[in-house]
């Protein structure tokens, strides 16, 4: 998976029109985060299929930053997301976002984009 940030004008309609774009092309939204600030709608969207994401907020000049994603799973029970967080902090990786995909009765799974994805990983175990 891959997340795809973009900084529109605070405006009605903008996460609208880029919500259009993205189901006209049939890409399909994992997971998506949206906050405004200072005037600028900051959205991050989470994609499987990066390379089609990619053509299409290229062909409509919106421009984007890109990320890969960690995919993770949190049993479920108190400690989990502080056991792979502070895993994460030992590695010394920063976790840059975080999604919550869906859960289960097992627990939740959980998509990343960090600092170091290597390192990351590794201390994930992913």
């Amino acid at each position: 998976m891959t997340e795809f940030s973009v900084r529109l004008a605070n405006r009605p309609g903008q996460l609208a029109t880029l919500a259009r774009l993205f189901a006209d092309a049939g890409v399909d939204i994992e997971a998506l985060a949206a906050v405004s600030d200072e005037g600028l709608f900051h959205i991050r969207i989470v994609v499987e299929h990066a390379a089609r994401a990619r053509r299409l907020l290229m062909s409509a000049d919106i421009v984007f930053d890109e990320r890969d994603i960690l995919h993770t799973f949190v049993p479920r029970g108190s400690g989990g997301l502080a056991t792979i967080t502070e895993n994460l902090a030992r590695s010394d990786v920063n976790v840059e976002s975080m999604y919550l995909l869906h859960t289960n009765a097992e627990g939740f799974h959980l998509a990343i984009t960090v600092s170091d994805t290597d390192r990351a990983a590794q201390a994930l175990a992913v």
